[in-house]
């Protein structure tokens, strides 16, 4: 994985503004801590930070390659799984390599199909190849968006890169929010809503969708999107078929030239993708498997189960380590880490985020950076196969609002009267939800009921799954950690997507298709548990840290938050005796104790990134 940034202008002498572009590149160093490499022309400018994954030395970037006096150069962040498919084939059309790298792969394949290779590549990537006789550029995120990729026009002036700090070290990109800005700050955050960049006329480039700048003017397409069909296979086909999909794409996920382990909560994903990997190390007589799981210290003390933390994970880590033979490593995170890595995970994803979430999710992946450069995770089952409690829960079902983001009217409460006017977050929220709803692919004739699973499958890949994405990929990356994601290969998605709720709730089971599928591949004792997700602190000493370093905030007078928040109505919250905010305001873990970290967040964001409201 890496990171890359660039910058194309067609009125200005691109070589002497180098310096610029060395400081965007070096901001995203911690995406690629092993090299640094820049190519300049006459009209365009990119850099390359790179973490060696693949071919070290073969594929160095920004890459070359020449069709007859025609160049292009491409600069890659990201992975593609068929490379040795495509090479062949590419290959077989007249091809020669002069490395063994997927870099150089994904580079022929465009020189040979253009635009149309995005249909062949199985990978997470985002990429620009730049067209020196044509003077065009060309932008592509996977279909998933597990790589991100931003970009801004200012005048002749094209931006792009992999995460927002990097935008913002060219001079012409300003820390600047407007009300659109904060209204997904303070009503949807810490979800974005699609191609949103949160500061003013900044973008993301879609998953699934391409972009080409030509001619100063911005071409967008949409290269891959779900179809709706009638699913056609039995129970039984439907279940080997998913077994052998997510057994395939583990095993495209675990090449690599340097370590390779996974995560392991003892959960039903991650236990799946652990028994897959440890089945291929086992096969070509591979060291055993290395997995971690994380834990926080003292928190078996305190651990209350509930409806959304079902259990504790030690006691399933134990089962499926042994049944795996692994090499286990528990990672025991303190609170006081906990609470100093708040403004660390801030600024690796550059936005507000979910507080401690993230900031165990960056410790988690700094540790395992000790021992690997590749971890396999099973984020995005529970929104392929629909394993969250407002898939099963009708009231949230026909909620007709995001439904992981319920308690608006308690969000509200904590902004100052005048964000409240400016943001109006009701009519936000609802605008976003409609316009997403709008894009869902029907199936015509399909019953209300399954119509509306198929809009709560969609809202959840479109947002709630592109939050997790965000998550992993800049807390790991923050590591220089390349976290890759088994379910979230295409071929599996599409397939299941029309998969009906019948099969994909078998038994009455969240996840009962999966369940089903991994018989005989897991201990049935894990088959069984029930869904528990990402562990967080249940200690109470986060809580009084949190509130602490609030009320610092709130006592600050030059703090930037006061004047977006109802500051009396959060004293009121932090002077409770106990957690005032117990059920989640958003997802499944983000409670009171969150909602005060965020807050912090928000204030720690507006400081160091020195934004200005417009």
């Amino acid at each position: 994985m890496c990171g890359i940034a660039g910058w194309i202008d067609q009125a200005r002498q691109m070589s002497g503004d180098l310096r610029i572009l060395e400081t965007m590149t070096a901001t995203l160093t911690n995406r690629g801590p092993d090299a640094e490499g820049y190519w300049y022309s006459d009209k365009a400018a990119l850099g390359h930070r790179r973490l060696t994954v693949v071919d070290p030395e073969g594929g160095a970037q920004p890459m070359i390659r020449t069709k007859g006096d025609h160049a292009f150069v491409i600069v890659y962040n990201g992975e593609l799984y068929n490379t040795a498919e495509l090479r062949q084939q590419l290959e077989y059309r007249g091809h020669h390599f002069l490395s063994h790298s997927d870099t150089e792969v994904l580079l022929v394949s465009y020189i040979e199909w253009g635009a149309n290779c995005l249909e062949k590549f199985n990978g997470i990537f985002a990429f620009a190849i730049w067209d020196e006789a044509k003077e065009t550029l060309f932008l592509a995120r996977d279909r998933m968006g597990v790589k991100p990729l931003f970009y801004a026009q200012r005048g002749s002036a094209f931006i792009f890169a992999s995460e927002l700090k990097a935008l913002l070290a060219h001079p012409l990109v300003k820390p600047e929010v407007d009300s659109d800005g904060l209204a997904e700050i303070f009503a949807l955050g810490p979800a974005r809503t699609p191609g949103h960049g949160i500061f003013k006329n900044v973008y993301e480039v879609r998953p699934g969708y391409s972009l080409l700048f030509k001619d100063n003017q911005i071409y967008l397409n949409r290269y891959w999107h779900l179809e709706s069909r009638l699913h056609e296979d039995n129970l039984d086909s439907t279940t080997e078929k998913v077994r052998t999909l997510l057994e395939d794409s583990v095993q495209r996920q675990l090449i690599a030239d340097v370590p390779v382990c996974t995560f392991l909560s003892g959960g039903l994903d991650s236990s799946a993708l652990s028994a897959f990997a440890a089945k291929a190390f086992e096969k070509i007589g591979s060291e055993p498997l290395h997995t971690y799981s994380v834990d926080y210290v003292d928190n078996a003390l305190y651990f209350k189960a509930n409806d959304f933390q079902p259990n504790d994970d030690a006691p399933w880590v134990k089962c499926m380590s042994q049944f795996l033979g692994s090499q286990h490593h528990n990672i025991i995170i303190d609170t006081s880490e906990l609470v100093e890595a708040l403004k660390i995970a801030m600024l690796a994803r550059d936005l507000p985020g979910m507080a401690d979430v993230d900031s165990s999710l960056y410790l988690f992946c700094k540790e395992i950076k000790k021992g690997a450069t590749v971890a396999l995770s099973g984020e995005c089952a529970d929104e392929v196969f629909g394993g969250y409690p407002w898939f099963h829960r009708e009231q949230d079902l026909m909620s007709h609002t995001f439904p992981w983001s319920q308690a608006l009217s308690e969000r509200m409460q904590i902004l100052s009267p005048e964000l409240n006017e400016s943001i109006n977050p009701l009519t936000y929220v609802a605008t976003r939800y409609q316009e997403t709803l709008a894009e869902v692919p029907r199936l015509p004739g399909e019953n209300p009921v399954e119509a509306r699973r198929r809009e709560m499958f969609y809202l959840n890949m479109v947002w709630f799954m592109q939050t997790l994405l965000d998550r992993k990929d800049r807390m790991s990356m923050a590591t220089g950690l390349e976290v890759r994601v088994p379910f979230c290969d295409h071929r599996l998605v599409e397939y299941v997507w029309n998969v009906p709720w019948a099969m994909k709730n078998h038994n009455g089971r969240e996840k009962g298709l999966l369940r089903l599928a991994l018989a005989g591949v897991l201990p049935e004792e894990i088959l069984e548990r029930r869904k528990s997700p990402y562990p967080k602190t249940h200690n109470p000493a986060y809580l009084t840290a949190v509130k602490e370093i609030l009320l610092d905030v709130l006592n600050e007078p030059s703090s930037p938050l006061l004047q977006l928040i109802n500051v009396q109505r959060v004293r009121s919250m932090l002077e409770a005796e106990s957690d005032i905010m117990r059920t989640p305001w958003y997802g499944q873990l983000m409670t009171g104790p969150q909602l005060f970290a965020f807050l912090y967040q928000v204030n720690t964001w507006l400081e160091e990134y020195k934004v200005s409201i417009k």
